[in-house]
């Protein structure tokens, strides 16, 4: 805020900076998921350890117009750093039987309904949909866990019969590698849900690149994963996170580390 005050000589300027408390709602919404409600800058990559140099993103209510947080970026060699270690986690996580991996699934179910409403709540936040719409969104990544759970008993290959004398096809479905995983602002959980639970079960590692305009959300969901990971002793670059604009999208998008783009 920039404010002038006329004396006998030239104008004069001073720039006071007005820090507004979080409203009540803001502030309930975040600490519910731990997320701090001071003015500080949040870490906005996840590859394992949470870190974030670049550009700085503000999360706006769009609703009162207030800055919830601000998020620290992925600057080039973090985005690097990222596909790296993503690659990497890939190249462990394949080797778990699906069935284990479908376990693994069911607990970040089981920790995303326990943060249903919260996560929910922080959907309707920052993004601005209804509460009811917010918490039918996580709804959804739970539901679609229960059937990527169920299908990891279910990736069955095929036994075909060949043209040759004493020989026989076998066909066996194998994981693709990293998927990238680009998700709108008008559905910041969901649409990762949807991908990162058959992705999983499917031996396969995922980064996302949320909306830049919803990465509170983005920030929130995986930390609840983050921590099922790690209980496992899974890397948690199986479910990579970097923030950022256009250039981390399509930075993201033509990779060649990406086998995958959705």
């Amino acid at each position: 805020m920039l404010i002038s005050r006329s004396r006998t000589g030239p104008l004069l300027f001073r720039r006071i900076t007005h820090t507004r408390a979080l409203s009540r709602r803001a502030s309930g919404v975040l600490s519910a998921l731990d997320i701090s409600t001071e003015p500080v800058e949040l870490d906005g990559v996840y590859d394992g350890e949470w870190k974030g140099s670049g550009g700085v993103l503000e999360s706006v209510c769009p609703t009162t117009g207030e800055v919830l947080a601000r998020v620290k970026t992925a600057s080039p060699q973090e985005l690097n750093t990222a596909l790296a270690k993503t690659r990497e986690a890939y190249t462990e996580f394949r080797n778990v039987p699906a069935p284990r991996r479908g376990e693994i699934v069911r607990q970040i179910r089981e920790a995303l309904a326990a943060k249903r409403d919260a996560l929910g709540a922080l959907v309707s936040l920052e993004m601005g949909k209804i509460l009811t719409e917010g918490v039918g969104e996580v709804q959804e990544f739970v539901d679609i866990c229960d059937y990527a759970t169920g299908l990891s008993r279910m990736m069955n290959g095929r036994v075909i019969g060949s043209e040759r004398p004493g020989h026989t096809i076998l066909e066996v479905p194998n994981p693709l590698g990293v998927v990238g995983v680009l998700s709108a602002f008008n559905f910041p959980v969901a649409v990762y849900g949807w991908n990162l639970s058959i992705s999983m079960v499917a031996g396969n590692a995922t980064l996302w690149k949320p909306a830049p305009s919803t990465p509170l959300c983005a920030l929130a969901t995986t930390r609840i994963i983050s921590q099922v990971l790690e209980k496992n002793g899974v890397p948690g670059a199986v479910a990579s996170l970097v923030t950022g604009g256009r250039d981390v999208g399509e930075a993201v998008v033509q990779s060649e580390d990406v086998d995958l783009g959705r």
